[in-house]
């Protein structure tokens, strides 16, 4: 492959806000699309706001999805506007992508049906809450609650305690990697027919999706799962461990590690004992084992437990904080924290023959391409 932007020639309109659409936006644009991002000119997209920290006259958070795009400030509910940006996609675009609720693009004649009647090559993608059909389609909905409400909370943390959620927004993110999925699918479609059509997905639907595997148990079992902390249901031992200098993730996913983990810890007979000996003995007997496991890691520090399970091949690491991410040689090998002027930030996680895609231009300010994009600046916001 030539290039690590292999979507250059696409254009992409982004009517984004928060993080979903316009994390999938940002895909788009660092593979090469021309990514323009539509926000309303007064206050623009909320997540400007959702700091600090700032930098560069917006939420590093805003940076951190928004990077990559042009910005133009449309307000919608301004018949020229919507004309001019109806006109900008029916003119020039192949992919729309929205997070507004349901139904909300249509009272502007923007709906995602209307436009691809009208231009049958535009491939157009509409991420909401809970999806385009059923009961609560046009119910809105962020992250935090679809962790909730799709059962995820319900497994995080441990029993006896108050709910918790995953602090990464993986329900938006995962939600972008899906609408990116099926806009590149539909654009191959494209490629076969000449003609794009409507992609739909949801928050809700991903954080269906996220629950596949332990949705799967129950409906086979009928059993609702307790919470394990950083361990799973399925396997045992698969969690942290606490050593005499702080924690440590521990791996032992098949029988074969879990022999090898015996004898790295020095007790290889507890491979040999009947309520350990296969992963559905030791799932059944989990607080026992948890328990021994325990009192050996507490004996030693990290490191050497590391070197020990290393030597045998048995997957672990330490529970990291932010800055130790950051100084890690295999994170600075990677590159995939990028800087350009002030600004730090991370990239894909995607190479092309070796070559990840640059960090080339910062996030828009408000309206910042209006007069690029459509040759007139808008009054009140930036040229």
């Amino acid at each position: 492959m030539s290039s690590a932007r292999p979507l250059s020639g696409l254009v992409v309109v982004e009517i984004g806000h928060s993080i979903a659409a316009p994390y999938a936006g940002m895909i788009l644009g660092e593979l090469g699309a021309e990514v323009i991002k539509v926000e309303n000119p007064t206050g623009g997209d909320a997540c400007r706001g959702w700091g600090p920290p700032f930098a560069e006259g917006a939420a590093t958070c805003f940076h951190a999805v928004n990077r990559g795009k042009q910005g133009v400030a449309i307000d919608l509910a301004d018949p020229t506007d919507s004309a001019r940006l109806k006109a900008l996609i029916v003119e020039r675009a192949d992919v729309v992508i929205h997070n507004l609720k349901f139904g909300a693009l249509d009272k502007y004649g923007l709906g995602p049906a209307a436009l691809v009647a009208e231009k049958p090559s535009l491939v157009c993608c509409g991420l909401n809450a809970f999806g385009a059909t059923g009961p609560l389609r046009e119910r809105p909905g962020y992250d935090p609650m679809m962790q909730a409400y799709s059962g995820l909370m319900s497994l995080l943390g441990e029993d006896g305690r108050p709910p918790v959620r995953v602090t990464a927004s993986i329900i938006d993110m995962g939600s972008a990697t899906w609408s990116v999925v099926g806009i590149l699918a539909a654009l191959r479609e494209r490629d076969r027919t000449g003609k794009g059509g409507v992609v739909d997905t949801s928050l809700y639907e991903t954080s269906l999706a996220l629950m596949s595997i332990m949705l799967a148990d129950h409906l086979a079992s009928g059993n609702l799962p307790v919470r394990h902390g950083s361990g799973v249901a399925m396997i045992v031992p698969y969690q942290a461990f606490e050593a005499a200098d702080g924690y440590m993730m521990v791996a032992a996913g098949n029988d074969n590690l879990f022999r090898r983990l015996a004898g790295a810890l020095g007790r290889p007979s507890l491979a040999e004992d009947p309520r350990f000996r296969t992963n559905g003995e030791r799932v059944v007997n989990r607080d026992t084992l948890v328990a021994i496991l325990a009192d050996i890691f507490k004996a030693e520090k990290r490191r050497h437990w590391a070197a020990l399970l290393d030597a045998q091949g048995i997957p672990n690491g330490p529970i990291n904080s932010l800055d130790q991410v950051v100084a890690d040689p295999q994170t600075q090998a990677l590159g995939q924290i990028q800087q350009q002027g002030g600004l730090s930030l991370v990239g894909l996680p995607l190479s092309f023959d070796g070559a990840r895609p640059p960090f080339a231009k910062r996030a828009p300010a408000l309206g910042e391409d209006n007069g690029s994009v459509f040759g007139t600046a808008t009054p009140g916001i930036a040229p």
